[in-house]
């Protein structure tokens, strides 16, 4: 796929604001044409999704284009709303990649068996993060093909 110049809508869905700002901060280092849209947790995520609460409309919750989901939250957990997600036949078609602190094989097997596109570790310097977000950016803004707007 060519370079182009489309906004790429990304959701963050993460509880933790420091993490929050470095992610934000990686993506400000990348040339990707981005908006970032930011939600603390699992319960969060799926209201924005399904325009539910303050999210309403698509004014204030446009569809993201990928989805950077944290395992680790409050309410509702990142497994549990990958979970959701996957299952729902108007949700289940956005890419959705794991930025967690897990570790855990059993998490990387359960993502990839509930539908997650990736599972990235955080590193645990900025400067490796940067670098994180640039293939990011590289490969989802430049690279892939995501669905057209008209089919969705």
């Amino acid at each position: 796929m060519a370079k182009t110049n489309k906004v790429i809508i990304i959701l963050i869905a993460d509880d933790d604001p420091d993490d929050q700002v470095l992610v934000q901060e990686a993506f400000e280092e990348s040339n990707l044409h981005k908006h970032l849209l930011y939600v603390k947790d699992g319960e969060e995520l799926l209201e924005y999704l399904e325009h539910r609460g303050k999210y309403a409309t698509a004014i204030e919750a446009p569809r993201p284009d990928l989805i950077l989901l944290d395992l680790n939250m409050p309410r509702k957990d990142g497994r549990e709303a990958l979970r959701e997600i996957k299952a729902d036949p108007e949700l289940r078609q956005i890419p959705v990649v794991v930025l967690t602190t897990s570790h855990v094989e059993e998490d990387v097997y359960h993502t990839y068996d509930l539908g997650g596109s990736s599972y990235i570790t955080k590193p645990t310097s900025f400067e490796a993060l940067v670098e994180v977000i640039q293939s990011l950016s590289s490969y989802w803004g430049e690279t892939v093909q995501l669905p057209p707007e008209s089919v969705r």
